[in-house]
């Protein structure tokens, strides 16, 4: 018995070689565009692509808060309740990065994602959002990330304090989380239209699901632990949640360590300090693990480049904007006209390294 080997079809390699020329071909024709930058246009949701996002519908909650509900691309991973996503717009030309927590269902059966904004005084992003952003905005997108979750199996006993948008990640919790059978939540707002998800949390306190305990500033004055602890008298029984002002949660885990009762608070921050520029510092580079001491005069690409990191620019070859890449944390300053950019963490905002020089300690994402 003879056998005989498979030859390839010698049409085959001229095929893939001539797809290769196409390729190359039409990466010369649309220079400084390639041809994924035009399957972007048409599809920016594609496996494969950057993580974005439309915007498909936006709902009114109060007077300066407002739910997104944004259609993911497919390269999505399910999140857990209680958890946030980096969120890029472009706001005047310039891309910014924020972070917001996930306030939606998982059991929707459309897949979309919502996160709930409320608009601060003097916020550019978090106007932008609130009054400006219409269905059909394409959005940049990060996986979800926080460990502001609960612990498997669910507490028997659970304490929400919040305050304000403190309310987001907790409501992405009791939305998903219905085996929570005993549950007290404190939320402060300066009135009770300022209440965000005012509404639904109501009817959840109507229907048992939750105790509500509502506290208007304008009226009642701010919340503290003492008041805390006496409108729940159980609260050394509960897990306890709290998300809101850096004041809030400090006085929070004060007054809960000398209670002794650390191991049973957890807090989340959206604004966890107060960036304080200086002259010169340290500059890290998250994802290389680098990091390097630079003087307030010497760009940030320079030190970077003097230190041995392989840094993004097309400044030498006159091409602008080569260099941009996202402050994760930190402050810098634009050594043309001394004006100071700073970045709370998960901010990313975009700066030109050529041009920009360590202002205190900062953070880039490179």
């Amino acid at each position: 018995m003879t056998s005989t080997v498979p030859r390839p079809s010698p049409a085959r390699p001229a095929l893939t070689a001539l797809r290769n020329r196409a390729l190359r071909l039409a990466e010369l024709v649309t220079t400084p565009l390639l041809p994924d930058d035009y399957l972007d246009l048409v599809n920016p949701l594609r496996s494969g692509a950057a993580l974005r996002g439309r915007v498909e519908a936006v709902h009114r909650e109060t007077r300066d808060a407002a739910t997104l509900v944004i259609r993911p691309g497919a390269d999505w991973r399910p999140h857990v309740p209680g958890q946030w996503i980096r969120i890029g717009v472009d706001v005047d030309g310039v891309r910014q990065w924020r972070a917001y927590s996930l306030t939606s269902y998982l059991t929707r059966a459309d897949g979309c994602i919502s996160i709930t904004v409320k608009a601060i005084p003097g916020g550019k992003v978090s106007n932008h959002l609130v009054h400006r952003t219409e269905p059909g905005t394409i959005v940049q997108l990060d996986q979800a990330a926080g460990e502001f979750v609960l612990p498997t199996p669910a507490p028997a006993k659970a304490l929400f304090v919040t305050a304000g948008s403190g309310i987001t990640p907790v409501m992405g919790i009791l939305r998903n989380h219905p085996e929570l059978t005993d549950v007290v939540l404190v939320h402060s707002a300066p009135t009770a239209e300022d209440v965000v998800f005012g509404a639904e949390l109501r009817a959840m306190a109507a229907t048992g699901r939750i105790r509500l305990v509502e506290q208007h500033t304008e009226t009642a004055g701010l919340l503290d632990p003492a008041a805390i602890c006496a409108l729940v008298p159980d609260h050394a029984e509960r897990a306890t949640w709290a998300c809101g002002p850096v004041g809030l949660l400090e006085a929070l885990e004060e007054h809960w360590a000398a209670a002794g009762l650390t191991d049973r608070l957890f807090t989340e921050r959206f604004r966890p300090a107060i960036v304080v520029a200086g002259e010169g510092g340290t500059v890290s580079f998250a994802r290389s693990g680098t990091t390097l001491e630079a003087d307030g005069a010497t760009p940030i690409l320079d030190a970077a480049e003097e230190a041995g990191v392989l840094m993004p620019s097309g400044c030498r070859m006159g091409i602008c904007f080569g260099c941009v890449l996202p402050l994760r944390e930190g402050a810098v300053r634009d050594l043309r006209n001394g004006e100071v950019t700073t970045a709370a963490p998960g901010d990313g905002v975009l700066i030109q390294t050529c041009v920009s020089a360590a202002a205190g300690a900062c953070d880039i994402d490179h």
